[in-house]
């Protein structure tokens, strides 16, 4: 009797075309297992990025507005599961894995900072002399170096390829990383104008004309002519593209939406302090190293207190950066007993 998994990968070979990558063919971990009875390499590395403190802590980390007021803003997380969404179905559409598309997407964010790129900038920034920073960079950190006190999520070469190239060229090893990176685009620029017309930033209407005779208004109109044009200009070839026509539309999209949002001095006045606020608890613990969580204090060891301490902040929430910094710099009242 075939095993779950077995039936999966037979599946597999009738689902996925020649461009998609079976599981059964996965280049394996760094550090092999054996399989699992239930589920594919790819099912098991999408359960092990959802079950991660880094996973759970992405509901607390900014998208695009710092601390807003409402519940229907974006978080990290809710971006993630949106990119996820989009990402499965490219991947149905082109025949490729679709597992495979969903544990990428799932990770992709995973090393993002407090306070969105915000947060990045400023660690960058205070890292330079380190080798700065980038999110890309620190979410395949997380599952290879930091999850599991030390050990990492052993994940497949597959999935740690596609989240630390989707950000930047050259592209992923594999067409489903590639799906990924293009799906965290056209999500975050689709979402990203909810947001902003949510929090009277942006009118419909202000969007330019010529972006939406081309794509439609509305978030969901929008997101379908992008997806379906990627899915018709990428079927039956090894790329994931959109049509040239497209590609113009979308990158005039993203402009737009730079200098009318991601510039806008009203979504984003408060980042001003977040420089301060991230330095100066930076500043704090290269002084006081042994302050550190024991976690961090083996990174201190072996990678350096800088690379140890840039780790701690970057893995922290919102709140808990706000929190701790108020902890270390603003005075307690007193308390009378």
């Amino acid at each position: 009797m075939l095993l779950p998994r077995e039936k999966r990968q037979l599946a597999e070979r009738a689902l996925i075309s020649e461009y998609g990558v079976l599981s059964e063919n996965s280049k394996g971990r760094e550090r092999p297992e054996e399989e699992c009875d239930l589920r594919t390499c790819f099912q098991r590395d999408t359960d092990r990025i959802i079950h991660s403190k880094a996973f759970r802590r992405l509901k607390h980390k900014t998208q695009v507005f710092l601390q807003p007021e409402g519940d229907h803003y974006r978080t990290r997380m809710t971006h993630t599961l949106e990119v996820m969404r989009l990402a499965r179905t490219i991947a149905r559409s082109l025949e490729l894995n679709e597992d495979l598309a969903e544990a990428i997407a799932f990770g992709h964010d995973l090393g993002h900072t407090p306070f969105g790129h915000a947060g990045e900038r400023a660690l960058n920034t205070i890292m330079a002399d380190c080798g700065g920073f980038r999110h890309y960079e620190q979410s395949l950190r997380v599952v290879e170096r930091l999850e599991k006190d030390g050990r990492g999520l052993n994940l497949t070469y597959e999935v740690r390829d596609g989240i630390v190239r989707h950000t930047v060229d050259p592209p992923a090893a594999t067409l489903e990383g590639r799906v990924v990176k293009i799906a965290d685009r056209v999500a975050y620029i689709n979402h990203d104008v909810d947001d902003a017309v949510r929090a009277g930033i942006l009118r419909e209407e202000d969007i330019p004309e010529e972006i939406t005779c081309a794509i439609g208004s509305g978030y969901g109109n929008r997101i379908d002519t992008i997806v379906k044009n990627i899915v018709e200009n990428s079927m039956g070839k090894g790329d994931i593209i959109m049509s040239p026509d497209m590609t113009f539309v979308v990158e005039s999209f993203h402009n737009f939406m730079y200098q009318a949002v991601y510039k806008n001095m009203k979504a984003k006045s408060e980042e001003t302090k977040v420089y301060g606020i991230i330095s100066g608890i930076y500043e704090y613990y290269i002084k006081n190293t042994d302050r550190l969580p024991e976690e961090y204090l083996s990174i201190c060891e072996t990678d350096g207190p800088e690379r140890a301490v840039c780790d701690y902040i970057s893995g922290m929430t919102d709140k808990y950066c706000i929190d701790k910094h108020c902890e270390l710099f603003i005075p307690m009242s007193w308390q009378i007993k």
